[in-house]
């Protein structure tokens, strides 16, 4: 599971006195803890899929304070926010292409937008980009 490899990485980074790696273990792990007991109000179990989301969301608000240091000539702050993506990013699965989204699309019986963003959802959570999807799907139509 993913949450154990973050955990573990927590404390490898604590031993190697990492202290950027250790700030982004600990949002991480805020972020995961929270999605956690928001789940269990609902009678749900957090899984890799969910994880993978808050990654996502933690790369995307780490993009923009990086644009935000880069505007300011901030370049210690960039690297450091560029060393934390690169660690979030090596949580993620692989990312599905542009060409695998469009034949998994032309496989499917139904190519109505609500149907295929459905079945991206359903089958491909954390693997796709949404918006990757909707453009292709609008190429095809």
């Amino acid at each position: 599971m993913i949450e154990e490899e973050i955990k573990k990485a927590n404390i490898q980074a604590m031993k190697d006195k990492d202290t950027v790696a250790r700030a982004f273990y600990s949002v991480l792990m805020n972020k995961i803890m929270l999605e956690k007991i928001a789940k269990r109000e609902s009678g749900k179990e957090i899984v890799d899929a969910d994880v993978s989301n808050i990654i996502q969301k933690l790369i995307k608000e780490l993009n923009d304070e990086k644009e935000n240091y880069a505007k300011v000539g901030n370049t210690e702050q960039v690297a450091s926010i560029n060393r934390q993506i690169e660690i979030a990013s090596a949580y993620l699965p692989k990312m599905l292409s542009r060409d695998e989204i469009k034949n998994i699309i032309l496989g499917l019986d139904d190519k109505s937008i609500p149907s295929v963003m459905k079945h991206f959802k359903a089958n491909f959570n954390g693997q796709v980009d949404m918006r990757l999807v909707q453009e292709v799907l609008k190429e095809l139509a």
